[in-house]
């Protein structure tokens, strides 16, 4: 039987029907309003992320432009004579010149962006202890392309001063590490006597040929026979300067990537794959030396230099020079007559007098300054207690010295400031005696450890500014720490301030988000200081918290002053 729907009387559907159909059509258009709604709601978020990563990345653009600021302010700091650094804080620790530094305003703290120049804050054994605001003097490191020079100057130099790096008397061939890295620079191919040279390296896989010159980076060293990763970088992996690495990293073996990547990875890479952690070298985290924290790489330099000037920033005087006429006028502008004209009779003299004769000042006689001068000065200090015989008016007359050896202090500075044996408007490779490492100080060739430790006692890190008394390295002599003769010595490898400096500098903004880092090394010693080094290490992260960077505001927008760069006891 079929059945039929009733309809009305008109042939329309029933009131019923109609509703149904009304009511498909308003689930059908609340589902296409919600799946609308919903691709409207997908699509904005993603906007908004899109917009969010937009500013992100900008804003590590701009962190980038950050740390380019912190590089002109450093420069600008450099271009300043010594006296006006000294009066805005110098450059050791300044929180009020290097911390914090805004570079963008803004009372939205997304939008704040500051700079922050940081160093690490080392004991005088050179462990870690946190960090400061400012620059770390490159003379305070052993230069690595000097070395060769200290083999000039006394027998296996240089392998006294690699002798001395932190760890080096607990490895189990600390000789063989040492010959080998100064197999690595020198021009032969033979080998010294613990060393390495090409026939060693060519049979490794893949092989390969020393270097046979200068290096051109630290990390190099990691291409020498013997040097681990471990030893060239210690356990500061992010290079910080805090050890806020996890426990073990090093040991554990996680750390190497990292170390890797702090210092020039590729070469890393290739090394410790072809022999160099060979030749019985132990890593950093079994040696258990604080000293060791960060590694040989924070004692190695290839850039110190200090500037060949006196305090008032004009070149000194070279002693040396074929001119004794302009020799003699030079020294009158900055002497009396008697210490002019006893240098220009030193430079003409045969040799030194040893007779008894008590002798004459040497501002009384005539000098003949067209007399060819006989022999050079080769250290300042040779002037100090010497007497000199010369002819003069048909005589030979006797000088007594001007630089007499038990009142060197009264002279010594004003000496030392002035001339130089030197021709080079810089000298490179010195250690700062101020502020270098015990064990730095205890390499250098005729460094006793009694010596070191009364330098320890008796330095200023951070002298007081107009306190002149340790401003040449020869206040050691004035200061009774060494004798003449030791500090003639010890003249060749030290100084009291260098002139190329190193800093981190790091690019952020308040709010925790977009950060950059690099590591940069500037060069003073010229006319304009210039950038002789720069590593991005912004892969390694921030590396700091923000409390240790430094605020200017906080969210209300009122000022907070950075947090102190030093602990107080």
């Amino acid at each position: 039987m079929i059945n039929h729907i009733p309809t009305s009387t008109n042939g329309s559907h029933p009131a019923h029907v109609r509703q149904v159909r009304c009511g498909m059509v308003l689930v059908v258009v609340l589902v296409v309003i919600s799946v609308l709604s919903l691709a409207a709601y997908t699509f904005c978020d993603l906007m908004v992320t899109q917009h969010q990563a937009t500013n992100l990345g900008t804003q590590q653009i701009q962190a980038r432009w950050l740390i380019d600021s912190g590089v002109d302010a450093v420069r600008l700091y450099l271009l300043q004579d010594r006296e006006t650094q000294e009066s805005t804080g110098g450059h050791y620790n300044n929180p009020t010149y290097f911390q914090a530094i805004n570079v963008v305003p803004d009372l939205d703290l997304q939008h704040l962006g500051n700079f922050t120049v940081i160093a690490p804050q080392v004991d005088d054994e050179g462990g870690l202890l946190g960090v400061r605001y400012g620059l770390e003097d490159e003379s305070t490191r052993l230069n690595i392309n000097i070395l060769l020079t200290a083999d000039k100057l006394i027998p296996d130099g240089g392998r006294t001063l690699l002798m001395a790096l932190p760890g080096m008397e607990l490895l189990d061939d600390p000789e063989s590490i040492a010959d080998a890295i100064m197999d690595w620079i020198d021009e032969d191919d033979e080998p010294r006597e613990y060393g390495a040279e090409l026939e060693y390296y060519q049979t490794l896989q893949p092989p390969y040929a020393p270097k046979n010159g200068p290096l051109e980076t630290v990390e190099e060293l990691l291409l020498v026979r013997g040097i681990t990763p471990e030893l060239l970088f210690g356990r500061d992996l992010n290079r910080n300067g805090i050890l806020d690495e996890v426990a073990g990293g090093v040991g554990g073996g996680t750390g190497n990537p990292l170390a890797m990547g702090a210092g020039g990875m590729g070469m890393s890479m290739g090394a410790s794959g072809t022999g160099a952690m060979s030749g019985g070298a132990t890593d950093s985290s079994s040696l258990g030396v604080a000293a060791m924290d960060r590694g040989w790489s924070g004692y190695l330099t290839l850039h110190s230099k200090e500037k060949n000037v006196n305090a008032q920033g004009e070149p000194r005087i070279y002693l040396n020079g074929d001119d004794l006429t302009q020799l003699h006028k030079d020294l009158k502008d900055v002497f009396n007559d008697e210490w002019a004209q006893f240098i220009i009779a030193y430079r003409q003299a045969d040799g030194d007098y040893d007779g008894n004769e008590d002798g004459t000042s040497a501002g009384e006689i005539k000098i003949d300054l067209n007399q060819a001068a006989k022999r050079p000065v080769n250290q300042v200090l040779d002037l100090i207690g010497k007497q000199v015989e010369i002819s003069t008016e048909g005589k030979n007359v006797v000088l007594r010295c001007p630089f007499p050896e038990d009142g060197v202090i009264a002279y010594i500075t004003q000496l030392m400031d002035n001339v130089t044996v030197n021709e080079s408007p810089s000298i490179p490779g010195r250690i700062n005696i101020n502020q270098a490492s015990q064990s730095i100080l205890a390499g250098i060739p005729g460094m006793s450890e009694e010596i070191v430790e009364q330098i320890i006692s008796q330095r200023l890190v951070e002298p007081d500014p107009g306190d002149t008394s340790q401003q040449h390295e020869t206040w050691l002599l004035t200061s009774l720490i060494v004798t003449l003769d030791e500090m003639k010595q010890l003249m060749p490898f030290i100084t009291a301030r260098g002139d190329v400096h190193r800093a981190q500098i790091v690019g952020y903004y308040e709010d925790g988000g977009a950060a950059s880092r690099a590591e940069v090394v500037f060069d003073a010693t010229g006319e304009l200081p210039r950038i002789v080094f720069w590593r991005d290490i912004s892969h390694l992260g921030r590396g700091y918290s923000l409390e240790l960077l430094g605020f200017n505001y906080m969210e209300d927008g009122t000022s907070v002053a950075p947090t102190p760069a030093l602990p107080t006891n």
